[in-house]
């Protein structure tokens, strides 16, 4: 019930941040013309990415892993979701993928944004999928599933070592 209720106010905050009237917009300017607008591109890049990342919740978690069929960790969560839902392909490990697109603020994150987290005694050990609303999507550690988590909770807000924009 939990979930359903987290998912529900998730999917209302992606509209409200994709902009509600944005599909219609699309949809009239592209019968005007035939490229889509940068807003358009990552408006729908945005959505695709949550709206896989979301698919995924309940997946075991799995060290190492990046098969969704066996369980994924952290990055490989990150890198199945980019591959699947945009066909880019990132780098295996969080670190390496703290490396990728361009650094941004915290005040500037935007859903489909990469957050990182020191979770093991060093910088860019974790990664996750910003959704807007200060929450975030992630293969969390052994034992649990992917999962949504606030990243104002005191726990994540003590480990928050920066976001990158993959998105174009």
């Amino acid at each position: 019930m939990y979930f359903r209720h987290t998912l529900t106010t998730l999917l209302c905050v992606l509209a409200l941040c994709l902009g509600s009237t944005g599909s219609a917009v699309a949809t009239e300017q592209q019968s005007t013309r035939e490229e889509p607008s940068i807003f358009e591109r990552y408006a729908t890049s945005a959505q695709d990415l949550i709206l896989k990342g979301l698919e995924l919740v309940g997946i075991n978690y799995r060290r190492g892993g990046t098969n969704p069929d066996i369980g994924l960790d952290c990055s490989g969560y990150v890198q199945v979701v980019f591959k699947e839902a945009i066909g880019k392909l990132l780098p295996r490990t969080a670190k390496e993928q703290s490396q990728v697109g361009d650094a941004i603020d915290r005040n500037e994150l935007k859903p489909g944004d990469l957050v990182f987290f020191n979770t093991m005694r060093r910088a860019f050990s974790h990664v996750g999928i910003y959704l807007g609303d200060n929450r975030f999507v992630h293969a969390p550690r052994t034992g649990a599933e992917i999962r949504v988590e606030d990243m104002s909770q005191s726990y994540w807000v003590k480990r928050y070592n920066g976001a990158r924009r993959i998105l174009e």
